[in-house]
């Protein structure tokens, strides 16, 4: 009798009784690949359920994800990561830069430029992650009344980045290709789904959670820039560059 390439189980059937693991496992090819390429953007738990959800009723899939339905959707930090490769993909070939943003090496120190850059289009992954943490804090903060925990927020926050990235990736073709500034444009409308997002998981019929989602928001945004400006000018000082 075979036993199990996995657990050393003994094997009577296709597959392990112990774990699961099938008695022969299938040899990696093209079918393969193409095989679990399918599964992550039509399956079960595809991307295109994920972003249909997160497009059309956002804060409720969201509160749906937590509290009952996980088969459906993307893992959320798996959703981050694949989103924000995509768009770094997309931006390697456009070349959006911090000046799109608005920033410029007269405002601000070298190395907080840097910095902004790095966490934009180098590193956006892991920057996306580490940013949906502190934005969690924020939020935790604001609705500290709601029950969730600070885990729970974040996950919010992982599937709201996610489109946050997936939107960019549509966005920076466009403003690579034309001679149009549309990034500031695009940032507005990210505030607004962000505030529509997390409105809409806090309790989508009152208008007050939809304010405090963008108080949250904007002093997010303000002490994060104001603690990378920091750093960056204080390792220049250092540095003797400024």
């Amino acid at each position: 009798m075979d036993t199990c390439k996995n657990c050393n189980e003994p094997i009577s059937g296709n597959f392990c009784s112990n774990c699961g693991q099938p008695a022969t496992l299938r040899r990696i090819d093209g079918r393969y690949i193409i095989h679990e390429i399918k599964e992550i953007l039509c399956g079960n738990r595809g991307f295109v359920y994920t972003i249909k959800k997160m497009l059309t009723t956002p804060g409720e899939s969201v509160r749906s994800f937590l509290a009952k339905d996980r088969y459906r959707f993307v893992k959320p930090i798996t959703f981050v990561i694949i989103t924000s490769l995509i768009y770094a993909l997309i931006n390697h070939f456009f070349r959006i830069s911090v000046e799109d943003l608005g920033l410029s090496g007269e405002e601000v120190s070298p190395t907080t430029i840097l910095i902004f850059h790095w966490m934009t289009f180098e590193y956006p992954g892991y920057a996306t992650m580490l940013t949906g943490l502190y934005m969690a804090f924020w939020i935790k903060l604001f609705f500290r009344k709601s029950g969730y925990n600070l885990f729970e927020v974040f996950i919010l926050m992982c599937f709201i980045s996610g489109v946050s990235a997936l939107f960019m990736s549509v966005v920076t073709p466009f403003q690579g290709l034309s001679q149009l500034n549309i990034i500031q444009l695009s940032s507005v409308v990210l505030i607004i789904y962000f505030m529509w997002a997390v409105g809409q998981f806090f309790g989508e019929k009152k208008i007050k959670n939809y304010v405090k989602a963008l108080i949250a928001y904007i002093l997010g945004v303000l002490v994060l820039s104001i603690l990378i400006v920091f750093v960056g000018t204080l390792i220049d000082v250092l540095k003797g560059v400024v």
